[in-house]
Order: structure tokens, then C-alpha cells, then sequence
């Protein structure tokens, strides 16, 4: 029998990631009530952090191998400018596995150059294994379409060569499209949705959708500041934020958050949680910083939005907890849509804030004549290659959607990014949403 220490690195790194995962179910199950509210926020974090980066490893050794051993028997070897390349990937690949640990430590009203330094070697880690991977495969076709005649020479020492360096060289490129794209302000886009019962003197209201913000160690105060100025020039009726507005607990992040009390539609600011306010561990807190703000959580419950022209006119926007909610065991959280409808009859229409495409699905399922489902947390993939990853597991990925004939589903791309500082094949977004009567 194989012993753990005959184990192949790779399976040890596996093994490892199981250990961590195992004990992330125990303390949730076991240690929940054993445990100060403070200890297990802080030993979730550090456990999604080492999970994480054991299932790094992996990737990380394969890119050593790749992008350093590969040449160890080249005449370069020797060389000063090999010995800086190897140093150099050590950082990049150092940097990219602390960038989790930033949340730990590296939080404040502005991001910290250390935080978005390791954020873009995530990025550029991400691209450079998807690259390697897939040249690694081509590879392999080839040769296998080549036949096992072919001798081993100088050619295939060529080709070997010119996989790393390609793969570093587009990873490199498309790095720094990454950074440029996400740093521009996000694009406005206006869209008008038909709204079934929407009362006519409600004609042409004006939502503004603000979606995964992620104020954390990448994204701080003066994004949120540009942010906020955006969309009081748009000068929306209403504003809604459809959660994940941050990565950080209320307390330390505070500074960060003062934009959104100028935000200042006048029927009114709304907010529901995302999966990243329960990762925080510290809900209850937001609700009340951003109460203090004048912006109103939707924690599975309903507002009349009533008609500025007519005092008996109005309709329900209502808002669910996210489901990730149910599967953290978070107390007093979880979608509740019964809860969140109560009292919104099919008689006026129905406006719901939901976080993730999933629930806005589930919630189509048990009550399909809500008329408007607003959601984010996609990103839009983000960053390529994720972008296929987040098409193929979310039934509605980023735009508008009609389902049946009175229904519509719109998936914001998000505002900002999630930790690393970089959009590709996706651009950030302020939705201004025009609500037509029929």
C-alpha cells in the first residue's frame, strides 16, 4: 500500500484541499455554537483562503515545470537572466496565492498596492494555466494524429519550448488588455423593459441596477465615489443594489462606504444581500450601516413603490436573501420568497431583486407572474476563460431575458470586479432600467 509519503506532490496538494474542505464542514456543523461570532467569521475566511490555495498548488507546480524546468537543460540555464526568470515566477506565483489572504489583512478605505499586485497575478495565473492547458492539449492531438513513428529530435524540443513561451506571451498580452478595460468607468446602459400592470401614470420610471461592487482590498472609496456621482447624474427614480456591495466587514470598511449616503432617488434606495455579504459573516451589521445611509435591505420582504403622480398607484418590489444563505446555515437568512411576497398580489405588478440567475429561476418556478426579476452576480465571467464557466451554470448569464409573455429577467455584469482588478470578454456596468407601461 502506497504511503502518504510516496504520494506524488500533486496528490498531496488534493489530499491536502480535502482535509481543509472536511474541516470547513465540521466547524460549520460542530464548532457554530462552540465558537464567538468573531472566531468564525475569521476561521471561515482562513479556511477558504487555504482551500483554496491547496488546490493551487496543483496549477502552480504545473507551471514551474512549464515555465522554469522545461529549460533547466537548455545552454540557458547557466545564464543571470535565467536565474531572474526564476526568481521572477516564484514572485508571480507567491503573489497569486496570498491574494486570498489579502482579506485577511489588507483591507481599508483604499486598496493597498500589495492587494492589487497579488489580485493581477491571480488574473495573468488564471489565463497562463488555461493556456497551458490548452496548448499541452493540441500538443498531445498532435501527436497522437502524428503516429508514434516519429523520432524524437530537435523539432520536438522546438515545440516543447514554444508552448511555455506562447503561453506566457498571450497571458502577458491580455494581462494588460484585462487591467485596461477594468479600469475605465463602467459602461451606462440603458434599457426598456414592458412591464405587465405597471400602472400608466408610472410610465417611463427610472431604476438604476448597481450589482457586484466588492468594495474590498481591490476596489475602495473612490471607485465607489465615481460610482455614486454616475448615478445621481442619471437621476434615477429608484436605485437598487442586488447585492455583493462588499467583501469586507462593516466595521473596517466603513470609510469606504460614506458615497452611498448621497445617493439620493427620490423613491428610494434599496438593497438586497449576495453571496459575499454572508461570506463576511457580519449581515446584520450592513443593514445597519447602510440604514444610516438612508438605503433600505430588502431582507425578504416588500415595498409599494407608489406613483409620484397619483397617490393610489403603486407597485411591489420586493427582495429575497441569497441562497447561499441556506447553504452557510446562516441564522435568520435564506431565500424566503412566500415571506418576500406577502401582501403583492397579481393584481399590481411584481418587481423582485435577487441576487443570483438560480433564485431568480426558482423564483419564476413558484410564482411566475412576478413581471421583473433583477439580478447580478455573474460578472459576466469576468475575466476569459471564466466567461464559459459562468454561461454554462447560471440559467440566464448577463443581459435581458424574456421568459413567457409577461415576464423579464435582467442580469447585470456588475459594477465593479471581484478581487482581481481585470475584465475580459465582459465590461462593467450602471443599468438604467426604463419601466414602460403597457
Amino acid at each position: 500500500m502506497i504511503s502518504f509519503k510516496q504520494l506524488p506532490i500533486e496528490a498531496k496538494a488534493a489530499v491536502a484541499a480535502g482535509v481543509v474542505f472536511f474541516s470547513m464542514m465540521l466547524s460549520r456543523s460542530y464548532l457554530a455554537e462552540k465558537l464567538d461570532f468573531r472566531t468564525q467569521r475569521w476561521l471561515l475566511r482562513l479556511q477558504m483562503a487555504l482551500f483554496v490555495n491547496t488546490l493551487m498548488l496543483m496549477g502552480s507546480l504545473h507551471v514551474w515545470r512549464s515555465t522554469v524546468v522545461t529549460f533547466t537543460r537548455s545552454s540557458a540555464a547557466s545564464s543571470f537572466c535565467f536565474m531572474l526568470w526564476k526568481i521572477a515566477v516564484f514572485m508571480f506565483l507567491a503573489l497569486a496565492h496570498s491574494s486570498f489572504f489579502t482579506l485577511l489583512f489588507l483591507v481599508a478605505e483604499e486598496p493597498y498596492f500589495f492587494s492589487l499586485a497579488a489580485y493581477t497575478c491571480l488574473g495573468a495565473y488564471i489565463i497562463l494555466i488555461f493556456f497551458l492547458f490548452t496548448l499541452g492539449s493540441v500538443e498531445q492531438a498532435y501527436k497522437f494524429l502524428a503516429g508514434r513513428g516519429a523520432k524524437a529530435g530537435t523539432g520536438n524540443k522546438n515545440r516543447t519550448a514554444l508552448k511555455p513561451v506562447l503561453s506566457v506571451l498571450l497571458t502577458v498580452v491580455l494581462t494588460v488588455v484585462g487591467l485596461l478595460n477594468a479600469s475605465q468607468p463602467p459602461s451606462v446602459n440603458s434599457v426598456e423593459i414592458p412591464v405587465h400592470k405597471l400602472p400608466s401614470t408610472m410610465n417611463n420610471l427610472k431604476v438604476v441596477l448597481l450589482s457586484d461592487i466588492h468594495l474590498g482590498p481591490t476596489v475602495g472609496k473612490t471607485k465607489l465615489a465615481m460610482i455614486v456621482r454616475m448615478v445621481k447624474a442619471l437621476k434615477p427614480d429608484i436605485t437598487v443594489i442586488v447585492g455583493d456591495l462588499s467583501d469586507a466587514e462593516a466595521k473596517i470598511i466603513r470609510p469606504a462606504v460614506e458615497p452611498l449616503g448621497e445617493l439620493d432617488s427620490p423613491l428610494g434606495t434599496y438593497f438586497v444581500t449576495g453571496n459575499h455579504e454572508y461570506y463576511t459573516s457580519d449581515v446584520s451589521n450592513w443593514f445597519e450601516l447602510l440604514k444610516s445611509f438612508n438605503i433600505q435591505p430588502l431582507h425578504n420582504e416588500n415595498v409599494k413603490i407608489v406613483s409620484p403622480r397619483s397617490g393610489s398607484d403603486w407597485f411591489c418590489l420586493a427582495g429575497v436573501d441569497d441562497i447561499e444563505a441556506d447553504v452557510l446555515r446562516y441564522s435568520g437568512h435564506g431565500m424566503d420568497l412566500k415571506k418576500a411576497l406577502r401582501g403583492c398580489s397579481s393584481e399590481h405588478a411584481i418587481v423582485l431583486l435577487a441576487h443570483q440567475p438560480i433564485a431568480a429561476k426558482w423564483a419564476l418556478q413558484e410564482r411566475p407572474d412576478i413581471n421583473l426579476i433583477l439580478s447580478g452576480h455573474t460578472h459576466g465571467g469576468q475575466i476569459f476563460p471564466l466567461n464559459a464557466g459562468a454561461y454554462l451554470l447560471n440559467p440566464f448569464f448577463v443581459g435581458l431575458y424574456q421568459v413567457g409573455q409577461n415576464t423579464f429577467v435582467y442580469v447585470s455584469p456588475g459594477t465593479m470586479y471581484y478581487g482581481i482588478p481585470m475584465r475580459l470578454g465582459s465590461r462593467a456596468e450602471i443599468t438604467e432600467i426604463i419601466l414602460r407601461s403597457p
